[in-house]
């Protein structure tokens, strides 16, 4: 099973901006984008079609223009669900579920505190929300696959000046802990099992040519939990990708 996940930023901007044509050549057996932006009928699925996917699973936000994620897939999964059962989070968009067997891929896209104080205090709520819903999700379906923008660099690696960020939102020592936690109860960094020493971002601001100069965040990953550890054949981030703020993020599992 190969996985990508991708904020798109939009996923009509990301189609103007090359995304059917990059996908083309790809072999990608699930698709998880965030950040779509829109409702199904204002994008052209067909395109996608084309390509093998259907659409399996479209979870958009109430305010329009705004988060949202979706997953195209070329089998068709035993069940799709939509949100975490919280109005809060479900009324924004963020988390998509979808089973293939014995495996239940997460499609996430956590908030973002940089907009301030209101939205911090909502992004560090749903991270113990989530934290929790997911505790017991887990007790049903072991073999999780949590793709997505988490919208939180790990570590010191995880960024490229971790010096004059570490009171940035996404950086913050709450959320680094956080993440901490995350990856000490059950659950792996795929990328950074395969890749230990590794430096490879997944987003850079549009702001004094970031993305050219390579000074990024990564802050997109793809968790699996401990049964799926040994599973996991690569992952990596596709650093020529650019049809968003973001790059994609793969992962082959056995």
């Amino acid at each position: 099973m190969e996985i990508l996940t991708y904020n798109v930023n939009g996923i009509r901007a990301a189609i103007k901006n090359g995304l059917i044509d990059w996908l083309s050549d790809k072999s990608f057996d699930i698709l998880c984008f965030q950040e779509v932006k829109a409702t199904p009928d204002q994008v052209d699925l067909a395109v996608f079609k084309a390509l093998g996917y259907e659409l399996v699973g479209w979870h958009a936000a109430e305010k329009k223009g705004y988060s949202g994620v979706a997953i195209f897939s070329r089998t068709r999964p035993d069940l799709v669900s939509a949100g975490v059962g919280m109005p809060v989070y479900d009324s924004e968009g963020r988390v998509l579920r979808a089973d293939f067997g014995d495996i239940t891929v997460l499609n996430c896209y956590f908030p973002s505190g940089t907009s301030g104080e209101v939205r911090q205090d909502v992004k560090m709520r749903f991270l113990d929300d989530f934290y929790a819903w997911i505790a017991i999700l887990r007790t049903e379906r072991p073999n999780l696959i949590i793709c997505g923008d988490y919208n939180i660099a790990h570590t010191e690696r995880d960024i490229h000046d971790p010096v004059r960020n570490k009171n940035s939102s996404g950086f913050l020592p709450e959320e680094r802990a956080w993440m901490t936690k995350w990856f000490g109860s059950g659950y792996t960094d795929s990328f950074r099992f395969k890749n230990p020493d590794l430096i490879e971002y997944s987003w850079w601001t549009y702001r004094s040519g970031a993305r050219a100069n390579n000074k990024g965040w990564r802050i997109d990953y793809i968790s699996v939990t401990e049964s799926l550890k040994e599973r996991i054949v690569a992952s990596r981030q596709y650093n020529d990708a650019v049809h968003s703020d973001h790059c994609p993020v793969w992962l082959e599992i056995a």
